[in-house]
């Protein structure tokens, strides 16, 4: 007869490269029965972008396929994402398990381009995702997701509905702007937005909500990590060294208010011609995992230039949905998945914290 425990200890050699356990002490394998040759079990993962899935599946299948009398094995994988933000507490309005910055020290490195790939593949990958496009002077997230003549829905207490596209949930300055219109606000304005973005849009509930920020260091960077519990900061650049240097700047910002980095991104790393396919260093290559290697900060990836992403981004379909198997979203899918497995790791680890919610009225 086949024992519940034969099948664990079967399994117990699989270990999360991660969390640097075995996926039965972890508690990963629920609702196991046994109906004489046949197995069924479920393996909940952390995060349902977790990069190592599949292989925990046919590890498990072949552990299990070992046992005795075995005839049958049913495996389905589940994921249950671990909270690290306590978004009751910090004006957040839903069940928010964890929030990312997405920032950069300068503009022009594609920093929106990114935010917008990372939440999509994210989505792609079975989360639930937000995204909050904070930059308010120049919000370029309804042009990257093709939203286009934008309606909100705002209820009788005031919160605003947050519009829906490729599965994701957006707010950005954009659906507030006629075409065109400058935004010539002081410091104070844009504290008051931001705040009204956190505590007053209905995220419901969420695995990620990912913040794209303005470039630089200033009032929106501060009002973010004042306002929202940050799970982690995400900080992308390019190869040459005076866009690295100044992502320093932002990494060193994110340090002193006690943001984990979660890691750097290198985009626009090099060019393959779709002709001859060599490959060009435009902006040179590299520079970025030197710096993170001196800075003991994680490297997450980097991300090639390639045209369609402009050209997707311009007609509002993002790279990883138009091309999933391109070279440029085969590495968003990446770097996505490393970030979820670095959020799980820090979720095991690190107790909740609290911020402080505020609120404004809608117009």
């Amino acid at each position: 007869m086949i024992t519940e425990n034969q099948i664990l200890d079967s399994m117990r050699h699989i270990i999360d490269p991660d969390l640097g356990q075995d996926i039965v002490s972890l508690g990963f394998i629920k609702n196991l029965t046994i109906d004489g040759g046949k197995v069924s079990f479920a393996i909940e993962l952390t995060t349902p972008a977790c990069p190592v899935k599949e292989q925990f599946k046919r590890a498990a299948h072949d552990a299990v396929s070992k046992v005795p009398g075995i005839t049958d094995i049913e495996i389905t994988m589940t994921a249950q994402v671990r909270a690290q933000s306590a978004s009751t507490s910090t004006g957040l309005t839903g069940n928010i398990k964890n929030v990312i910055a997405i920032a950069s020290g300068k503009g022009g490195v594609g920093k929106s381009t990114v935010a917008a790939n990372l939440a999509c593949a994210l989505a792609e990958m079975g989360a639930s995702v937000g995204l909050l496009d904070a930059d308010i002077y120049g919000p370029s997230v309804p042009t990257l997701l093709g939203i286009t003549a934008p309606k909100l829905t705002v209820r009788e207490d005031k919160k605003v509905l947050p519009l829906e596209t490729y599965n994701l949930k957006i707010m950005s300055m954009g659906f507030l702007l006629d075409d065109n219109s400058p935004v010539i606000w002081r410091g104070p304005m844009v504290h008051g937005i931001l705040q009204q973005f956190l505590g007053q849009v209905v995220w419901g509930d969420l695995d990620y909500l990912l913040i794209d920020l303005p470039p630089g260091t200033g009032d929106a960077q501060l009002t973010i990590t004042q306002s929202a519990n940050l799970s982690g900061a995400v900080i992308v650049t390019t190869p040459q060294a005076m866009a690295i240097g100044i992502a320093q700047k932002g990494l060193k910002m994110f340090g002193q208010v006690n943001v984990p980095i979660l890691g750097m991104v290198e985009n626009m790393s090099h060019f393959s011609c779709p002709h001859c396919h060599e490959r060009s260093e435009i902006f040179r290559h590299g520079g970025t995992e030197r710096a993170c290697e001196q800075l003991n900060v994680p490297f997450l990836g980097e991300v090639p230039m390639e045209g369609a992403i402009s050209v997707q981004g311009d007609e509002g379909v993002p790279i990883v949905m138009s091309d999933p198997g391109s070279k440029a979203a085969t590495a968003f899918f990446q770097i996505a998945g490393s970030i979820a497995a670095k959020l799980s790791t820090q979720a095991m680890q690190k107790p909740q914290t609290a911020a402080e919610g505020l609120s404004l009225d809608w117009k």
